[in-house]
C-alpha cells in the first residue's frame, strides 16, 4: 500500500461533531519529541503509572470499546503511539479529547511519552474485538492485499521503523471512521499519496476491506485469554462505558464521533 494509515504518518484526527469537512493543512514538526522519545530507554513501571490516565477511555486492558467509540491501543507499536502523542502535542493531530491527556501538564515530558508508549505495546490484545457485517470478505481480502499490505504488512502488523500502525484486530467501526476522515481531510497530516489513492474507494470497498482487517488475528502470544483483566490495575472499577448509540455500519451513514488515538 502506498500510504500511511490510521496511527502512523497520517496521525491527525479532527474532532467533528456533525460539522463540515476540515481540509488538510501542512503539518509542523512535532518539536523533535518524536525522535527524542525514540532514543530513550523506557521505564515500564513509570509507563504503567502514566497509563492510568489512558485507562479512563481505553480501559485498563487497552481494548477501548467494541463499537469503536474508543479504539484498541493494546499491542500498538511504541513508535506509532509516540508519533501520535507528539503530533497531538503540537496539534498536527487535532484531537480535543486527547489533547489534555497528552499535554506536558498531565503526561509530562519526552521520557513519559516513551514510557507510556512502551507500556501500551506490552498489553495483550482483545480476543473479541468489534468486527463488521461479514459481507464480501474474499473481496475485502483481495483489496487489502492489493492496496494495503505493502505498508501495513501481510498480517496488518505495521512497521516499527516507519511508524506505520498495526491495524489487525482493531474495532471495525473505528477503522471505517478513520478511513473516511483520512479521505476527507479530517486527519490533517495524512500522507498525500494515501489521500489521493483512497479517493476511488466506494462505500462497499471501505466496508469490506475494514471488515477484513478487523478479522485479521494477531499472533497467539499477542492476544489475551478470554476474560483476562490487567493485573496491574486490580482495584480499578470496571464500570460499563457510557452508552454510545449503535450507528448503521455504512460509512456514509456514520456520524462523526469523538476521536481518540
Amino acid at each position: 500500500m502506498s500510504y500511511r494509515f490510521l496511527f502512523g504518518n497520517i496521525t491527525a484526527a479532527t474532532l467533528i461533531l456533525g460539522c463540515g469537512v476540515v481540509f488538510a493543512t501542512s503539518p509542523v514538526e512535532p518539536g523533535g519529541e518524536y525522535e527524542q522519545a525514540l532514543s530513550l530507554t523506557p521505564n515500564l513501571e513509570n509507563g504503567r503509572r502514566a497509563y492510568l490516565m489512558c485507562a479512563v477511555c481505553h480501559r485498563p486492558e487497552g481494548w477501548g470499546v467494541n463499537d469503536g467509540w474508543y479504539p484498541q491501543i493494546a499491542g500498538q507499536l511504541a513508535s506509532v503511539t509516540i508519533k501520535q502523542l507528539a503530533d497531538i502535542r503540537v496539534r498536527n493531530r487535532d484531537n480535543p479529547t486527547m489533547r489534555p491527556f497528552a499535554s506536558s501538564r498531565l503526561l509530562g515530558g519526552v521520557q513519559e511519552i516513551a514510557n507510556v508508549a512502551a507500556y501500551i505495546e506490552t498489553l495483550p490484545m482483545n480476543p473479541a474485538n468489534g468486527i463488521g457485517p461479514g459481507y464480501d470478505l474474499a473481496y475485502g481480502e483481495k483489496l487489502y492485499k492489493d492496496e494495503c499490505a505493502e505498508c501495513h504488512g501481510a498480517q496488518g502488523e505495521g512497521d516499527l521503523d516507519d511508524h506505520i500502525p498495526a491495524i489487525r484486530g482493531q474495532h471495525y467501526r473505528y477503522l471505517v471512521r478513520q478511513f473516511e476522515w483520512i479521505r476527507y481531510g479530517k486527519r490533517r497530516n495524512g500522507d498525500p499519496k494515501m489521500v489521493k489513492q483512497i479517493q476511488r474507494f466506494t462505500p462497499r470497498d471501505v466496508s469490506v476491506v475494514m471488515d477484513y482487517v478487523s478479522r485479521i488475528r494477531p499472533p497467539a502470544d499477542k492476544v489475551a485469554a478470554p476474560g483476562w483483566l490487567n493485573p496491574h490495575f486490580p482495584k480499578y472499577a470496571r464500570q460499563p462505558m457510557p452508552y454510545t448509540p449503535r450507528f448503521p455500519w455504512m460509512p456514509s451513514m456514520m456520524p462523526s464521533m469523538p476521536p481518540s488515538y
